[in-house]
């Protein structure tokens, strides 16, 4: 039968601004929803406009003071704690702005909202690129990640799901949420990121879990320069050993797009197609699948490629012509105009030969685990109906305006900063590039975790966030507290 996807857009989200010149752009969901209405795919979507979730929820994997925090802490009363800014990790690359709360809301509210439709059959593939935040912790911000959505929408899916993996492509490890459950076997995570001098400076090869979910955290370290046939090399043979032996009930998938070349921040050199070849892996094997965003630093690629993967989740995108159709922000595609882009020369320090010996190492972990696991792990107390979901009254379903639905909800004026289209040399980050190793020097860099330790702090950078963590909690399983990055 034909796949139900499910979409969950508020054109809120991109009225949100981290601050003058900050990285991470929230306007960059709002570019990518204009070009699924102007390619004409929200008419095979079912678009939903969710509801905000509660700070109850938000504390099935949070903790209390750290919520309590977020709810409380504004641009006009930061200064008075300082204390609590610097034990939450909230400051610099994670601000307090207006609307913090809120936007944390309602980027988790898709992502918990896609789960929910999941665990009662209502669809099959659920999407929320404004979600896939995932670096947040426990009880602190990182990374521009404050609420950790991805953590909540699994313990959503556990509460019908035995086995949930969770597949990460952003540039960037995915530690928020391999800590979350670096202890139990109900969840998998499986990461592809570039590792060495590079944040957050987690994701060894040789950090597979502890105890209970020993082997169940799987790791594949990169070098720079990553291009398409590298990671399709790689990619499908991990992704296909996993599905074979854990055979996950229900999968979760982060698309971080600052993978994909000509990012800000990021040094792979992914193209459009190649980011989404791994998406429509993963949906091949027609298990159920939340799709969330992440990373992604140049907000026109980042559109690109969220709006192609949306088609191809659709199975539409064959029908897709190369031309961005008009629309708001057709000027930003210039001078071009086209969907697709070009990987640049750069050099990919990821050889063959080192590919291949993570590789080996990743499938002798795999082998070594029991066929699918199945322990129990509590969720939470939080029940989550579909009563909470409400189908968008004017999110593109009529004229793909992204207008209308619930406008009492919140006050009717938005948040637009005018600098939120800030775009000249200003805006941009220096990318955190170290040298790479020569072929050479494969082997040894394989055998640990993928860079090679040149002194002491190089070697601090990856060791593991928890090596001892503790018994699964009632709110988190493997939830921890840890030192920021």
């Amino acid at each position: 039968r034909k796949r139900r996807v499910s979409y969950f857009y508020d054109a809120e989200i991109g009225n949100f601004t981290y601050g003058t010149g900050h990285p991470m752009k929230p306007h960059r969901v709002r570019m990518a929803h204009d070009l699924i209405v102007n390619f004409d795919l929200y008419k095979h979507l079912d678009v939903y406009r969710p509801s905000l979730i509660s700070r109850e929820e938000m504390t099935r994997f949070h903790a209390d003071d750290y919520v309590n925090f977020l709810q409380t802490v504004t641009p006009d009363n930061m200064l008075e704690h300082q204390r609590l800014l610097q034990r939450f990790n909230v400051g610099d690359d994670c601000p307090v702005f207006d609307g913090l709360f809120e936007f944390c809301q309602l980027y988790t509210a898709g992502s918990v909202g896609g789960a929910v439709q999941l665990n009662h059959d209502m669809s099959d593939v659920a999407i929320n690129w404004s979600g896939g935040l995932h670096h947040g912790k426990k009880s602190e911000a990182s990374g521009f990640c404050y609420i950790n959505d991805c953590v909540l929408g699994i313990l959503e899916l556990l509460k019908r799901y035995q086995r949930v993996l969770y597949v990460d492509i952003d540039i960037h490890h995915g530690d928020g949420v391999e800590e979350a459950f670096f202890t139990t076997d109900r969840v998998m995570t499986c990461s592809f990121h570039r590792y060495g001098a590079f944040f957050p400076g987690t994701g060894d090869v040789r950090d597979v879990g502890y105890g209970p979910g020993k082997g169940y955290a799987v790791n594949f370290p990169l070098r720079e320069g990553n291009n398409d046939e590298s990671f399709r090399q790689i990619f499908r043979p991990v992704i296909t050993h996993i599905m074979q032996f854990y055979r996950p009930e229900a999968v979760v998938l982060q698309c971080g797009a600052d993978s994909l070349c000509g990012d800000r921040l990021g040094s792979f050199n992914l193209t459009v197609k190649g980011h989404a070849d791994a998406v429509a892996f993963v949906k091949s094997f027609n298990v159920p699948t939340l799709v969330l965003g992440g990373g992604g630093y140049t907000m026109k690629n980042v559109a690109r490629c969220w709006a192609y993967e949306t088609a191809v989740l659709l199975d539409r995108e064959e029908t897709l012509p190369d031309e961005i159709p008009y629309g708001e922000y057709f000027e930003y595609y210039a001078p071009d105009y086209r969907l697709h882009i070009t990987p640049s020369n750069m050099e990919n320090k990821n050889s063959r030969r080192y590919l291949e010996l993570i590789l080996e190492q990743l499938q002798e972990q795999l082998r070594d685990l029991p066929c699918a696991p199945s322990v129990q792990v509590q969720t939470g107390s939080m029940h989550q109906t579909p009563d909470m979901l409400r189908p968008s009254e004017g999110e593109g379903e009529e004229d793909g305006s992204g207008e209308g639905g619930d406008s009492d909800r919140r006050p009717a004026e938005g948040r637009a900063h005018p600098l939120e289209f800030f775009d000249s040399g200003k805006d941009q980050d220096a990318d955190a590039v170290s040298s790479g190793a020569g072929a050479d020097a494969d082997a040894a860099a394989a055998s640990s975790g993928g860079m090679e330790v040149e002194d002491e702090a190089d070697a601090d950078a990856g060791s593991p966030v928890a090596a001892a963590a503790g018994p699964a909690s009632a709110s988190a399983p493997g939830g921890m507290d840890v030192e920021g990055d």
